[in-house]
């Protein structure tokens, strides 16, 4: 079992960055890839980035590129998702998700590990 605590989340003006963490205990990360995804009440779980397990391959949604990376360190099993130039619609609660192997995959139902979320509110 893989357990995911998402830390760094909070309120920011626009135009402001935060940073995520994603601390991972239980298994050693170095063999999951490790993805992030987001909601919004009343709406899908939509996917947001996603790092390879070597951190080599990284694929980030549309709407997101050129504002957030996402990153990892293995020794620390933690990932990272830095959020530049947020918007208000960036506003969500934002999930940190692995899965096991090679693969990364930008669907919700391909992960098998959940963390609880944290928020992110981005005023105007």
């Amino acid at each position: 079992q893989v357990q995911l605590v998402e830390s760094g989340g909070g309120l920011v003006q626009a135009g402001g960055s935060l940073r995520l963490s994603c601390a991972a205990s239980g298994r050693t990360i170095g063999s999951y890839a490790m993805g992030w995804f987001r909601q919004d009440p009343g709406k899908d779980r939509e996917f947001v980035a996603v790092i390879s397990w070597s951190g080599r391959n990284t694929r980030l949604a549309e709407s997101v590129k050129g504002r957030f990376t996402i990153s990892r360190d293995n020794a620390k099993n933690t990932v990272y998702l830095q959020m530049n130039s947020l918007k208000p619609e960036d506003t969500a609660v934002y999930y940190c998700a692995a899965v096991f192997g090679a693969a990364v995959p930008v669907g919700k139902n391909d992960y098998d590990y959940w963390g609880q979320g944290s928020q992110v509110t981005v005023s105007t």
